[in-house]
């Protein structure tokens, strides 16, 4: 598998200000957690300052004996592997991670890079391999398969995008046009929508005009559904909402 190999100058090197690298062990299987421990606490310059079971248990031992490298599982009892991780970046900035995992999938890897994986092993890595991927993790060294790595920046990009892209949307209504698409998700026709903000039935109809405009739709009902998919409202309860806005969907 190719990988990346280089050197994160974001990352100070552990061995540069200490003789050895404090390992925090992250599994749910206590058989498994207690061997990692074995074999890493058999290194010289490798100590492991706690094996943790759970999300929630990995943050507190993190934050009192604060690794320098965790070994992390990606399923948890609690949570995933990667939240657990980003709970213990919150305390502990300059931990970096390598994570293990059964689930050698693209999700799964992907996950975990967006969480602050510097390497990504499978649960068939041998002694060995988990042994020099701590020590090379702790010099700064990131080894991540090419093609996932690329595919997480690809997905924080487009994330990124989705995120300024709905901030723009929110952007152009004025703050009356969401009143009244608000009042459109939750099932309420013209005329109770004029009426709860003491207007006009025919301005409601004007505002409603300005938002199928501006979410590019061909209808009123077709512009309560893209609202509700962009995230920009939600639905009110369906028994009303489906009906009233099917009676209502040829107003504009």
């Amino acid at each position: 598998m190719v990988s990346l190999n280089f050197r994160d100058p974001s990352v100070k090197p552990v061995c540069a200000v200490s003789n050895g690298v404090r390992v925090l062990v992250v599994e749910d299987h206590p058989l498994l957690g207690t061997a990692f421990a074995s074999f890493l606490n058999a290194e010289a310059d490798l100590t492991v300052v706690g094996v943790a079971r759970t999300g929630a248990e990995a943050a507190c031992v993190a934050a009192r004996e604060t690794p320098d490298v965790v070994l992390m599982g990606c399923c948890l009892p609690d949570m995933s592997g990667p939240t657990a991780a980003g709970m213990i970046r919150e305390a502990l900035p300059a931990a970096v991670f390598v994570f293990h995992s059964a689930y050698d999938s693209e999700p799964v890897l992907l996950d975990a890079i967006d969480s602050g994986a510097v390497a990504y092993l499978a649960k068939s890595a041998t002694a060995g391999e988990i042994v020099d991927a701590i020590r090379r993790a702790a010099r700064g060294e990131i080894l991540i398969p090419v093609g996932f790595f690329a595919e997480a920046i690809a997905r924080r990009r487009n994330v990124s995008i989705e995120g300024r892209r709905h901030k723009e949307l929110l952007m152009t209504f004025t703050p009356r046009e969401l009143e009244v698409l608000k009042l459109l998700a939750a099932g309420h026709a013209t005329p109770a929508i004029a009426d709860r903000l003491h207007i006009a039935a025919h301005t409601v109809e004007w505002h409603v005009r300005h938002l199928i405009v501006k979410l590019k739709v061909h209808s009123q009902l077709q512009a309560v559904v893209e609202a509700v998919r962009q995230g920009i409202v939600e639905l009110g309860l369906p028994e009303i909402a489906n009906v009233q806005i099917a009676l209502d969907a040829h107003a504009a």
